[in-house]
């Protein structure tokens, strides 16, 4: 019988000795599976943070559109030195906003053939490009935008591609790559920034939207006037309740404790 028990035990020890060699085996081998995992979606964001990005604050035909570039990383890991950024051909001028730190300049192009405006005149020259170059190289990691102010055409549906060409102290990025027709442009290692033009605001809008907003302003305003005249008056009432039930429970207590105060001493 003491045998068999000492067997028992044995071989009970043998399964969890080799049940707890597989656990780290088993544990380490998923814990590689979950870093490689990790490591991979790792990739694929960077890869996706490392683009640069427009982000315009209008996007209506016609209209003026403040235009941010965005960008956090320099070409494999080397500062960035300068970005130029390239305007498409339905664009005729930009306003480069000062950027500390970065020097700026317009740089014009001649037309090969004269261009009218929709204005009546006509221009031989359009700006086709905005440089910023960096006083002291942008480090690797660290995010910037730059802004530049445009006309947007009138024409609604239209596509606006920015390629910028991205230089660092070592090497280069151009993001000019532009999704063809049924493309992702997620799936271009190296995409420009762009955006499509929108639908022009009606005539009229913003100004009625303003004479709307201060009509509605100035309702609000009685109304905000009235209801706090109604919010005071409550108040009051509310204050009033609730000192006289403060009085009555501070009455109750006091006669509680003159109670207990009275038999102690009897």
């Amino acid at each position: 019988m003491t045998t068999q028990t000492t067997h028992t035990a044995r071989t009970a020890g043998t399964a969890g000795d080799a049940r707890t060699t597989r656990r780290p085996a088993r544990t380490l081998r998923t814990g590689l599976a979950a870093a490689a995992t990790i490591g991979l979606l790792g990739v694929g964001a960077a890869s996706a943070s490392a683009h640069v990005h427009v982000t315009p604050d209008s996007t209506a035909a016609g209209s003026s559109s403040l235009l941010t570039f965005d960008f956090a990383h320099g070409c494999e890991s080397a500062p960035t030195t300068e970005i130029a950024i390239s305007l498409p051909e339905q664009i005729d001028d930009a306003t480069p906003t000062a950027h500390p730190g970065w020097d700026v300049e317009k740089v014009e192009e001649t037309l090969e053939t004269p261009k009218k405006l929709e204005n009546g005149t006509t221009i031989t020259k359009r700006v086709s490009e905005i440089v910023y170059t960096a006083k002291e190289p942008l480090a690797d990691g660290v995010r910037d935008a730059l802004q530049i102010q445009v006309q947007l055409p009138t024409a609604e549906g239209e596509s606006l591609a920015f390629p910028v060409l991205q230089t660092c102290t070592e090497g280069a990025t151009d993001w000019a790559q532009v999704a063809e027709a049924g493309q992702d442009s997620h799936d271009l290692k190296s995409p420009a920034p762009s955006f499509a033009v929108t639908a022009a605001e009606a005539a009229g809008h913003g100004q009625g939207t303003a004479e709307g907003g201060s009509a509605d302003t100035e309702q609000a305003s009685n109304t905000s006037a009235a209801g706090s005249g109604g919010n005071n008056d409550g108040g009051a009432g509310t204050a009033g309740w609730v000192g006289l039930v403060a009085g009555l429970l501070g009455l109750l207590a006091g006669v509680a404790a003159l109670v207990r105060t009275r038999g102690v001493k009897k």
